[in-house]
């Protein structure tokens, strides 16, 4: 499989992790959350990311926008990036 594709599946689990935490759990989830989004996207494309994904974690109620996913999608299908040019969060097969 391709590592993109790897990397969108990631992406799909960090944003169904994101759906299924409550309020208590959300303060612990937020501040990871924005760290694996500067970790899988470098940058200030990344550390942007990361921190809009800490925001919609944090924030009641709006947790449930798939922030993973629609970074997955702007990097490879709206900027066509190569995965093979940026040095981005290793998938292990």
């Amino acid at each position: 499989m391709d590592k993109k594709y790897k990397k969108l599946i990631l992406s799909i689990v960090l944003d169904a992790i994101g759906f299924i935490t409550i309020i208590p759990f959300d303060i612990f989830w937020a501040p990871i959350s924005g760290y694996i989004m500067t970790k899988m996207h470098k940058g200030n494309k990344g550390k942007i990311a990361g921190f809009i994904s800490f925001l919609e974690e944090i924030i009641p109620g709006i947790d449930v926008i798939p922030t993973f996913t629609i970074m997955w999608i702007y990097t490879y299908v709206i900027k066509k990036e190569d995965l093979n040019k940026t040095k981005d969060l290793t998938i292990d097969s």
